[in-house]
């Protein structure tokens, strides 16, 4: 029995660049919301930020849909990795506040060029289980956590942020580069003469078919989960130093973590691809969604332990659900897999977007650990109503 899911060429391809481009960035981005807090940014300015980036990716999806019919999406990608960098060594200047929201932007646009294409490179390939394709993509981002925050932290405490900076320039241009080279000969289906009304009139189409009322509840409880993977990703850092957590054991719990998680997605990877879509997204929401629960329900005895055990949890459950997701909108709008990827993408950033922002106004009055249990209870809650419906539709 292989050790490791199996893997074909393209999705292998796909998921070594975002690895590089994950590593470039995850070097100094787990510290920011730390970085920030320094600043004396109050919550709500640290979740506007994040809004910033999240936004821009789903508002500029269906443009760069339609760019994937007039432009290689090898380019496309390439570019949104440029993106990257240009973030980075816009955070090595950092004039000024406004400077760093419109930084944000910037980065919201380039992760709307990358995710759109990676994912239209994807849909429009011949994959064998769609499912486990995205589940290999989606991981990409946990691999590079396991090692890229030790490099960065290694690297702020000898040469402060400014050497994390550059060598994350260095990274994601030599990613460019890289995934220029691996993807440029990959003809997907470009169709030149495409008109912005016609690929409008595609986007309709797939909007009616998402809204079909066997796809819509499996896409809306994926939603719930980023909704509160967006909350996570913003202030879980945050959470643990209300803990009186210090920094260098939040370091050492976060590289601990995804060290951990990189075994175990093997084997969720190997799960995902057995099962349907529904199930998977049913399946994922009902784990992360207890998992939550947990973690608010038991806030007054949490330890390093409990924490590490419970954020396991969430994060197997959100990438079974985020493979559901992808694979199930692959399947049912393959014959429009450039609108069928910009859907998708704007699904995550959105949520996140609406996560970042509403937690940055609700954590003063409510506290981390309701809020984890109230988002818990709701997305357990559609998880379950997902298990119903899929055994409907057998």
């Amino acid at each position: 029995m292989a050790i490791f899911p199996k893997i074909d060429k393209i999705t292998k391809d796909i998921t070594l660049i975002h690895f590089f481009l994950m590593f470039g960035y995850q070097m100094f981005s787990p510290y920011f919301p730390l970085f920030l807090a320094g600043k004396n940014f109050s919550l709500e300015q640290i979740g506007y930020a994040g809004f910033l980036i999240y936004l821009p990716i789903a508002f500029f999806a269906p443009l760069i849909g339609f760019l994937n019919y007039k432009i290689n999406p090898a380019v496309l990608i390439s570019l949104g990795i440029i993106g990257y960098s240009l973030y980075a060594f816009g955070m090595i200047i950092f004039p000024n506040l406004w400077f760093f929201y419109f930084l944000q932007i910037l980065l919201g646009v380039s992760a709307s060029l990358f995710f759109v294409s990676s994912r239209t490179v994807l849909m429009s390939s011949p994959l064998e289980s769609p499912d486990r394709s995205f589940a290999w993509f989606y991981s990409a981002p946990s691999y590079a956590s396991a090692i890229a925050p030790a490099v960065g932290a290694l690297l702020i405490w000898r040469f402060d942020f400014l050497g994390v900076l550059i060598l994350s320039v260095a990274i994601q241009i030599f990613t460019a580069l890289f995934a220029l080279n691996r993807l440029k000969t990959k003809e997907i289906n470009l169709i030149d003469n495409i008109k912005i009304k016609e690929s409008g009139s595609n986007y309709l189409k797939v909007l009616a078919i998402v809204k079909n009322k066997n796809i819509l509840p499996f896409v809306f409880i994926s939603f719930l989960i980023l909704v509160l993977a967006g909350f996570n990703n913003t202030f879980f850092i945050l959470f643990l130093k209300s803990l009186d957590w210090p920094q260098n054991q939040i370091l050492f719990f976060n590289s601990l973590l995804y060290l951990v998680f990189l075994p175990v997605s093997f084997w969720v990877i190997k799960q995902a691809g057995k099962s349907g879509s529904e199930k998977n997204i049913s399946l994922g929401g009902q784990i992360a969604g207890i998992f939550s629960i947990l973690m608010g329900g038991l806030a007054g005895v949490l330890n390093f332990y409990l924490i590490f055990f419970i954020m396991l949890g969430k994060y197997i459950g959100s990438l079974i659900a985020g493979s559901g997701r992808s694979g199930l909108l692959s399947t049912k709008l393959k014959e429009y897999p450039k609108e069928s990827a910009a859907v998708d993408t704007i699904f995550s950033p959105l949520a996140t977007a609406i996560g970042s922002i509403i937690g940055g106004l609700i954590i003063g009055s409510l506290g981390y650990p309701l809020i984890f249990v109230m988002g818990g209870v709701l997305i357990s809650g559609a998880g379950i109503f997902g298990v119903v419906k899929s055994k409907s539709l057998r």
